[in-house]
């Protein structure tokens, strides 16, 4: 009986602490952004551009994986975005620029893509596997390849 009060006080003392272990969610996010850094991508928190889709659950939820790109030689680059919807990818803002090409290799999970003089990137809400950041950063590159 002893031992039966001494092992439930252990428990109770225990049971914050399991609070502080990762959930499988977390685990994911790591696996997740550490292959993009192992592939040459940047993770920033940044708000989608453009209007919310349906298939989105909260905003707060997208996350953008860059491309570092060199510095242009010029006038810089223009900054442009596209959403994919339904139809395919659509250009966002009163710029209607040609969809890239490298986008169409783009997994279904991407919400949008955009690039900036220092950067190109896909949003998304991380719903995938490590396979997936390997396809986005494959994408990226051959779309960083494009840009002039």
């Amino acid at each position: 009986m002893n031992y039966l009060l001494i092992a439930f006080a252990l428990l109770v003392a225990i049971a914050p602490l399991t609070h502080f272990l990762p959930s499988k969610r977390q685990r994911l996010q790591v696996t997740l952004r550490e292959t993009a850094a192992l592939n040459g991508l940047f993770v920033e928190f940044r708000e989608q551009p453009g209007p919310a889709l349906p298939q989105q659950s909260q905003a707060s939820d997208v996350i953008y994986y860059g491309l570092r790109l060199p510095p242009s030689s010029g006038k810089g680059r223009r900054r442009c975005v596209w959403q994919l919807r339904a139809g395919g990818w659509q250009a966002v803002g009163a710029k209607h620029e040609p969809v890239p090409a490298a986008l169409l290799a783009a997994p279904d999970s991407i919400l949008a893509a955009s690039v900036h003089e220092d950067s190109c990137g896909l949003y998304w809400q991380e719903a995938g596997d490590a396979a997936t950041v390997e396809q986005i950063a494959a994408v990226l590159k051959d779309w960083a390849q494009q840009i002039p």
